[in-house]
């Protein structure tokens, strides 16, 4: 299946294709301002916690990036 059919001949593929998008780019949002609250409130003295969050933000990064690329071979929105 390709995200044409989907898009087509799917009831709503079209809004499952902008919601999942949308959906993500704004996880990725929280995710940054998340980061911003520690910084701004200085947590980053817990070391510890700040790598490990450090840690699962490049794992998160990386999902997203294999997700998106490897299926394509190309950067592609759908």
């Amino acid at each position: 299946f390709s995200v044409a059919h989907i898009c087509r001949d799917v009831n709503y593929g079209w809004l499952m294709r902008n919601i999942h998008a949308n959906g993500a780019s704004f996880f990725f949002i929280c995710i940054f301002l998340h980061i911003g609250r520690g910084l701004y409130y200085g947590s980053y003295m817990f070391k510890e916690t700040w790598n490990i969050g450090v840690i699962l933000l490049f794992l998160v990064m990386a999902t997203a990036f294999v997700g998106y690329v490897l299926p394509w071979g190309q950067y592609s929105f759908w």
